[in-house]
């Protein structure tokens, strides 16, 4: 009935193109609408006024000759006063924009090295809005954003870059690496040269120790035992350490000692070498 009638409605975000006779007669809105077909009234067609996007693909070169696919996302919507130039001037929409953006790309990626292009990506996308609403704009379409959403170096190029972030990285673990060893072998220098110092310290106390030990002996047994030279008590704390000596290494059943000829005589012989030695030492 609605076709009898010449009844037709347009949804909402939607406008017809109505034709009289095939001449544009006049842009309609959404709602209900008679169009008497009698009188030569049609709809020759529809124009969506939503906003679309068209996602370019463009493989170009960049200024240090390599070849990038770089991505474009255009959203765009036809506008409702210029409805009429949006459907008669413009065959196919999507392909003019993808013209436009293929120019725009290519006329200013190759003046740009690779890391310039990943760096200035705004500005290619500036560009080609820029060149799209002063293209678009005379065909009755506004360009409502231009987003550049991928750049793809060649797969070979893009491995390369791996490998060169991943040697500097490397690199740069091996650098902290060494410093941090080099700071572990400096602390372990300095504590072993703590550790001996200090046990020289403690060698040199333990046998100032043993000498004023010694020497208070030899005095006290001088003083208590007349007609006793220092000569006299020197042996016989020699042999005391002698028979101590061999006690311990008696007592433990894992020794490792080496014995030589020997005699508790020869106390009295190390006894004659220590005072030579040491006599020796006072003459030079």
């Amino acid at each position: 009935m609605g076709g009898v009638l010449g009844l037709i409605q347009i949804d909402q975000s939607t406008v017809a193109i109505k034709e009289t006779f095939g001449k544009f007669d006049a842009i309609l809105q959404p709602g209900c609408h008679c169009l008497p077909w009698c009188l030569g009234q049609q709809v020759a067609g529809y124009l969506s006024l939503r906003v679309q996007q068209l996602d370019v693909r463009c493989e170009t070169k960049t200024k240090d000759n390599v070849f990038v696919n770089v991505v474009a996302s255009v959203q765009y919507r036809a506008l409702a006063d210029k409805a009429s130039d949006a459907f008669y001037r413009l065959s196919n929409t999507r392909e003019q924009i993808q013209s436009y953006v293929f120019d725009v790309i290519r006329a200013s990626v190759p003046k740009m090295n690779l890391d310039d292009v990943f760096e200035q990506k705004n500005e290619i996308a500036r560009a080609v809005e820029e060149e799209l609403e002063k293209a678009m704009s005379a065909y009755g379409y506004e360009i409502v954003q231009t987003l550049i959403v991928d750049i793809e170096p060649d797969e070979h190029v893009k491995r390369a870059m791996n490998e060169i972030n991943a040697a500097a990285r490397m690199r740069l673990a091996a650098t902290e690496k060494a410093e941090a060893e080099k700071i572990l072998q400096i602390k372990r220098a300095e504590g072993e040269a703590e550790s001996k110092y200090l046990a020289g310290v403690g060698i040199a106390r333990q046998r100032q120790a043993i000498v004023d030990g010694l020497r208070d002996s030899v005095l006290a047994f001088s003083e208590n035992v007349p007609g006793t030279s220092s000569k006299d008590v020197m042996d016989m704390v020699l042999v005391t350490q002698y028979f101590d000596t061999m006690k311990d290494i008696g007592a433990s059943s894992k020794s490792s000692a080496v014995f030589i000829p020997h005699g508790p005589g020869a106390v009295k012989d190390i006894a004659s070498q220590i005072r030579d030695g040491q006599l020796q030492g006072r003459m030079v």
